[in-house]
């Protein structure tokens, strides 16, 4: 039986072990091609690596960098990424206290109203939310995280409110017996008990944030130079619109890493924090 077991396992790990690598092959891809020079990138050589004739160094980032104001681009991405993300996990996670604690019938209406907005299609609101982001002047990197905020809240509420509904009344009771006002045992004590979800929330909305293209291409005011990354990316074009595909690979590997980093760097947060809830449970 146990020889068994460790056959499927086996199988298992190489069938997993071939899934990573068509997943990551085109991120190895992307990251030789902004190694080569313009030309073996278009004339048949993409799929192959660089060789000393190939080889371009770090010319292609250079050219990303100074070029088409990528350091802006990143600080405006910087900027929408983290406001967004702050603003989503605070005040989900308190309506999704409000909703869990307040069991009326409004409560669970408005439960259902944030589920519901997770299967509305973007496509749907895109023209009339530009419209009326450009009336409340919410066209800047600073301003957009309120239209992220409605964006974002449907997945946000929709896991606090999951993972509340495991959290004992009975501490927030003790709390209020101790003197806390409702928002000091809000933030007290039920905020440091959802530190799990709160990272899990923080990764999933970070990773769609800092890639998102087509709300910052609606809302953003371009005319005076707000753009993210994903937006620059296609601005690195020649003339007669020739496409430069060496600085364009090289500002989407610049931009793929820094996801990279910090989900590999909450990823321990989840694990050590979904255990932990798993012990005291």
């Amino acid at each position: 039986m146990e020889h068994r077991h460790s056959i499927k396992d086996t199988i298992k790990s190489v069938i997993l072990a071939i899934l990573s690598l068509a997943w990551v092959y085109p991120v190895f891809m992307i990251l030789f091609n902004s190694l080569k020079q313009e030309t073996s990138i278009t004339t048949g050589t993409a799929f192959e690596l660089p060789t000393s004739e190939t080889f371009a160094g770090l010319m292609n980032y250079i050219n990303a960098l100074t070029s088409q104001g990528f350091l802006s681009a990143f600080w405006y991405s910087l900027v929408v990424t983290i406001t967004s993300v702050v603003l989503i996990l605070i005040c989900c996670s308190m309506c999704a206290w409000f909703i869990t604690r307040v069991n009326t019938w409004y409560s669970k209406a408005l439960y259902y109203l944030f589920v519901f907005s997770m299967v509305v299609p973007f496509q749907m609101l895109m023209f009339t939310l530009s419209a009326t982001a450009d009336r409340l002047h919410l066209s800047s990197p600073y301003t957009i995280c309120i239209i992220y905020l409605g964006f974002g809240a449907g997945l946000a509420v929709f896991m606090f409110c999951g993972f509340m509904k495991s959290i004992p009344i009975e501490i927030e009771e003790a709390a209020m017996i101790d003197g806390c006002s409702p928002i000091k045992t809000f933030f007290q004590v039920v905020l440091p008990i959802l530190k799990p979800t709160l990272i899990s929330v923080g990764i999933l909305e970070t990773m769609w944030l800092w890639n998102d293209y087509l709300l910052p291409y609606l809302v953003l005011d371009r005319t005076k130079g707000y753009m993210t990354i994903p937006i620059l990316i296609q601005y690195f074009r020649g003339s007669y619109g020739r496409v430069e595909m060496g600085p364009m690979m090289a500002s989407i590997m610049m931009n793929i890493i820094p996801i990279i980093v910090v989900y590999l760097l909450c990823q321990k947060h989840i694990i050590k924090g979904v255990a932990a809830g798993a012990v005291k449970g």
